[in-house]
């Protein structure tokens, strides 16, 4: 029997490829940059499922030129905003994530970056090696202390509310804000705020919301402003979400304190851009799910929704299933 021919864009971990590779006919982009536009429509053309990664932009053009015969789009990701979503129902094509398995992962970078960027690690790191450390001093790089501070969580979904979880070990109070929240979860101690609470109120803010039109650019110049000065800003979500030229303004003339970034706006950040220059902001290169267990499982989920859409079965994990009905 001949095997569904599909495209994947990336190398994924082997316990997911070696699935997708075991049941389809697998054209592998094996370069470590994503395909170009111009390769990600050639490569399309005539498959019958698409394995993709938030890198790649899959809209109607991409689903047009693959075919009619285009069965599932699986994204190795959570987040889907890479796709769109509206273009893929109108064809009748289920695209599937993976979401639940970065979860632990993610809330336990985005706790590193607030304690990283609140005690100055990385910044006491370079001061060694750069020989500065002559010796002991009071006032020698001092930081903000995570027992009895408040956090303020932006977006309390799965992420946020195991950051919540984790806070409760360090003896913070916790705040959160979510309009899209239908119902509070009475086992995790929270308060629910408004949006203008969380920046006055937090000494710790963590963003944790997916990238819609409603929130990108949500932390910017005025949202800064509300923030207290000793605040540590930091953000796991999408780099859209934060303004950049508006935080470096706030970050450069100590308006806040510190900020702590897995993701922004470009990606990658360029080496000249003017942020890097302040010792007052981490930056990682979007790696908070980067534990070896969730990006295993993770690839394992979008094997399962992608050999699901081609068998013509309901995908495990379906951002919209309307596309059934």
């Amino acid at each position: 029997m001949t095997k569904p021919k599909v495209f994947v864009t990336r190398i994924i971990p082997d316990k997911g490829l070696d699935m997708v590779r075991e049941f389809c006919d697998v054209d592998l982009w094996t370069e470590e940059l994503p395909p170009s536009r111009e390769e990600l429509l050639r490569r399309v053309q005539g498959v019958d499922g698409i394995l993709s990664l938030l890198t790649d932009y899959i809209d109607g053009e991409v689903m047009d030129t693959a075919g009619e015969q285009l069965k599932v789009i699986s994204n190795h990701a959570v987040g889907f905003d890479n796709i769109d979503i509206h273009a893929a129902t109108a064809r009748k094509i289920p695209v599937g994530n993976t979401p639940d398995v970065l979860t632990d992962a993610t809330a336990d970078f985005a706790f590193t970056l607030m304690m990283s960027a609140g005690r100055r690690i990385l910044e006491a790191d370079r001061y060694v090696r750069e020989g500065k450390w002559k010796t002991w001093s009071p006032m020698l790089l001092l930081g903000t202390e995570m027992r009895g501070s408040t956090l303020g969580l932006v977006g309390f979904g799965r992420i946020g509310k195991a950051m919540a979880r984790r806070a409760v070990g360090f003896d913070m109070r916790v705040i959160y804000y979510d309009p899209g929240e239908s119902k509070p979860d009475p086992d995790i101690k929270a308060s629910r705020v408004d949006f203008e609470s969380i920046l006055e109120e937090s000494d710790f803010i963590s963003l944790h919301t997916p990238l819609t039109p409603d929130t990108r650019h949500l932390i910017d110049s005025e949202a800064l402003s509300k923030m207290k000065p000793t605040a540590v800003l930091v953000n796991t979500s999408r780099g859209p979400v934060v303004d950049l030229d508006a935080l470096y303004d706030a970050l450069k003339e100590k308006r806040i304190f510190a900020a702590g970034l897995d993701v922004t706006e470009p990606e990658p950040l360029p080496t000249d851009h003017p942020l890097l220059t302040l010792d007052n902001v981490v930056v990682m290169p979007h790696i908070a799910s980067a534990s070896k267990v969730a990006r295993d499982k993770m690839s394992w989920m979008a094997a399962k929704n992608l050999i699901s859409g081609l068998k013509g079965d309901h995908l495990p994990n379906c951002v919209n299933p309307q596309v059934y009905k």
